[in-house]
């Protein structure tokens, strides 16, 4: 019998890596998931925020008896509130009704306090972006609590070179490309500095929503893939690390969410849609001999609502 865990904490990471069996390249290339909704709360975010958490604690910004404040388009947030709450913790979260109400609920079953900002029109624009900020710096500034601070913290890049450590050994170093939405851009950073380290010419492709593609240099817009797309430029994103960026529309990111759902019986947000049709791209691309690894970044259990308009 294996040793038993002393907190659900241990759990995360350590994420299966799984072929797509029916949506595939006609060239036949593999492209290959890595199962991120095997974490605690269905989401490869609880990488980042108990990397963060743990860095401020090293090093004496979160103190015993502290608090701790973010701004978060969800999953973040719920993945701060498992952490905060096994190591005891009060946590303030700024969110907003843009996003998916079944992530601000489990936040608040974790035991977040949540101040929910109006959108427009539910959608993911830069003025909500820099709203929830400022409204997350006022409420650190006025409690004192430890800001982690997503879109600057470089903490977090360290969960993700290990999760290029586990993308290398489950490949055993067969891997052509890596695709990944961005967000703050650290996954895509940390996890692209981590696989080069193996092997540099692995090409790495970023992905933005079509109706926000700053990265690719258009003007900013709104969009509803939840967790990617800021509206602007995030501070953490760097121009040389993608060798592609790829853009991807809300309608279709949801459409390729319901066929993974359909047609692999992996039931994943629209960010994850995303991710499968850039890296369906790339492997045209590549040719049948490549090997192309993305994220299912978290479980579409986080998002019954949205898709409950389009029944499966």
């Amino acid at each position: 019998m294996g040793q038993a865990q002393s907190t659900i904490l241990d759990s995360i990471g350590k994420t299966r890596l799984l072929a797509l069996r029916r949506i595939t390249p006609s060239n036949g290339a593999r492209i290959l998931l890595k199962l991120e909704n095997e974490n605690p709360t269905g989401s490869m975010k609880d990488r980042m925020a108990l990397a963060m958490i743990e860095a401020a604690e090293a090093d004496g910004r979160l103190a015993p008896g502290g608090s701790v404040v973010e701004y978060t388009g969800g999953s973040t947030g719920v993945s701060l509130s498992l952490v905060c709450a096994v190591k005891g913790y009060p946590l303030h979260i700024v969110t907003s009704d843009a996003f998916a109400r079944e992530k601000l609920d489990h936040m608040r079953i974790l035991g977040a306090r949540l101040r929910v900002l109006t959108s427009d029109s539910g959608r993911m624009t830069e003025k909500l972006t820099r709203d929830m900020i400022e409204a997350a710096r006022i409420i650190a500034s006025e409690t004192g609590s430890f800001w982690t601070d997503q879109m600057n913290n470089r903490d977090q890049l360290a969960a993700y070179h290990k999760l290029a450590d586990e993308i290398w050994s489950q490949t055993e170093g067969r891997i052509d490309a890596f695709v990944q939405s961005v967000g703050t851009a650290a996954s895509l950073r940390g996890t692209a500095e981590g696989l080069r380290r193996h092997r540099e010419k692995i090409r790495i492709i970023a992905v933005e929503p079509s109706e926000s593609a700053v990265l690719s240099g258009g003007p900013t817009g709104a969009h509803k893939i939840d967790g990617i797309g800021a509206g602007y430029v995030v501070p953490l994103w760097q121009d040389d690390i993608p060798d592609r960026i790829e853009k991807v529309s809300t309608e279709d990111a949801k459409d390729m969410a319901l066929r993974l759902a359909r047609e692999e019986g992996l039931f994943a947000g629209t960010s994850t849609g995303a991710n499968v049709i850039a890296a369906m791209r790339e492997a045209e691309r590549l040719g049948p001999d490549a090997r192309i690894v993305t994220i299912m970044c978290d479980t579409g259990m986080k998002y019954l609502r949205a898709y409950g308009t389009d029944p499966l």
